[in-house]
């Protein structure tokens, strides 16, 4: 099987508006009081899930490609990641407005008391500088050094894991599905993950 033109226009459209309506939808429940007695926790944990879920999917397009001998997976990867920071942009931007009120001073200090707080904005500037340089412009410019800093989409990942789990105040079940599922997408990478590790092992060896 593969996608012809329109059918990939028309998924990468169906993307868009499944991202942005429910964005949308969520907020305007919000607004008109319809999330329940703590519609800031409510908006927090919607906007933090989807952009680990779009982040886990955007992960996903590699192994299926490989899979199903589609190459044209990795047309919707890039797509996927935007949406994952754009939801990253909403968790944090919630958490700024609605948490601490606009107070600046607080949000630095949630990061240095707060752990989870701290790995979670690592991994916020991490999608941030990945999102930046997500262009083709942005690739040809930095040829192998563009490689290098998308690499740490994975260390990015595994901070909003290590985040979601130490969020979670009681029940651990779902944060660790979701470390299962982030474990699962790595191990298919684990070659491409173990590389640069071989590569200054045998440096090391060589040098001596």
């Amino acid at each position: 099987m593969r996608f012809s033109h329109w059918q990939i226009v028309l998924l990468k459209g169906l993307i868009h508006l499944l991202c942005l309506g429910w964005a949308t939808l969520v907020y305007w429940r919000a607004a008109s009081d319809q999330l329940g007695g703590d519609p800031v926790e409510a908006v927090l944990h919607f906007t933090g899930i989807s952009a680990f879920n779009l982040l886990l999917l955007s992960l996903t397009m590699s192994p299926l490609a490989k899979m199903f001998k589609q190459g044209q997976f990795i047309r919707f990867r890039r797509l996927l990641g935007l949406y994952a920071f754009f939801y990253a942009f909403l968790h944090l931007a919630s958490f700024i407005l609605f948490e601490l009120q606009l107070e600046w001073r607080m949000l630095l200090a949630e990061i240095i008391e707060r752990p989870y707080i701290t790995v979670g904005m690592a991994a916020w500037l991490i999608l941030l500088a990945l999102t930046l340089t997500s262009t083709q412009a942005a690739q040809r410019k930095m040829v192998r050094r563009w490689q290098s800093l998308h690499n740490w989409i994975y260390p990015a990942a595994a901070l909003v894991a290590l985040h979601y789990i130490w969020s979670v105040k009681s029940d651990i079940v779902q944060p660790l599905i979701y470390i299962a599922m982030l474990a699962i997408l790595l191990g298919f990478r684990k070659d491409k993950l173990l590389r640069p590790v071989k590569r200054r092992y045998r440096a090391l060896t060589s040098s001596d």
